[in-house]
């Protein structure tokens, strides 16, 4: 963590984790389907991944998208992931649960947890859905998360930065608060500055135009809301490059 600060940027390719270790990150999430927020990435990506870069590669466990109310043979899902994505080099996981009425499911947490030791391990976003995220934290650090990912319960870090500075305030260094969601240049060193956080997470994508020279334009492989087919997003070194130079310059 250089200066204070560490960036991760969240990654669905081996282009995007090589760039994002190339423009400075100092921890890579990885992850598939990160239209959908992200989901558990193939152990083939993550056993590549870990052969091209260097800095400590965190792997989603997340079995769907939509919410974070999972079955009992999701959770079994959730459990085969976690021991093949330490057997293939993870350096953390990432992972969150929630009961039906909005809270953290701290049965099911514990459980995974046991499972992810002795690496360390981040609660992600469905953080931003408990019904009372200031209870909710107590329960993290309760649970021996590590670190939170967060909006502050709100659209974006930078909407949700007033929660995110008060949930960092109440955490006093016991679980590391990390800011997430729709951050870019423009808005950095404001939430930095306004959160205390001393990590921040951030996918800092561009699209990048396919080679395929034959196109259908008749035919979509996803639904109607998915990406273009012909267009590719990954990490953009200059964008990581940016973000990773205003993290510093704010010191």
């Amino acid at each position: 963590m250089d200066d204070g600060f560490l960036m991760e940027v969240c990654v669905d390719s081996v282009e995007s984790a090589v760039n994002a270790e190339r423009g400075g990150a100092g921890r890579i999430e990885l992850c598939a389907g990160l239209v959908e927020g992200g989901t558990t990435p193939s152990m083939g990506l993550l056993q590549v991944v870990k052969q091209c870069v260097r800095v400590p590669v965190f792997v989603m466990i997340r079995p769907r998208g939509g919410d974070f109310l999972y079955s009992d043979r999701e959770v079994e899902v959730m459990k085969a992931d976690i021991r093949l994505a330490k057997l293939h080099g993870a350096d953390g996981l990432v992972f969150g649960a929630l009961t039906e009425d909005g809270r953290i499911d701290t049965e099911l947490c514990t459980a995974l947890l046991a499972v992810c030791r002795p690496l360390p391990v981040t609660f992600h976003r469905a953080f931003d859905m408990v019904h009372d995220p200031l209870l909710a934290l107590e329960t993290l650090i309760s649970l021996g998360f590590e670190r939170v990912l967060t909006s502050g319960c709100d659209s974006s870090a930078l909407e949700g930065l007033s929660l995110i500075k008060r949930l960092a305030e109440q955490a006093k260094g016991r679980i590391v608060v990390v800011p997430g969601g729709g951050i870019t240049e423009r808005n950095l060193q404001r939430i930095l500055e306004g959160s205390t956080a001393s990590e921040f997470h951030c996918s800092a994508r561009s699209a990048r135009d396919s080679g395929m020279k034959f196109r259908n334009p008749n035919v979509a492989m996803g639904a109607s809301f998915s990406a273009p087919e012909y267009s590719i997003k990954v990490a953009d070194v200059a964008k990581v490059r940016t973000l990773n130079a205003i993290a510093k310059n704010i010191l």
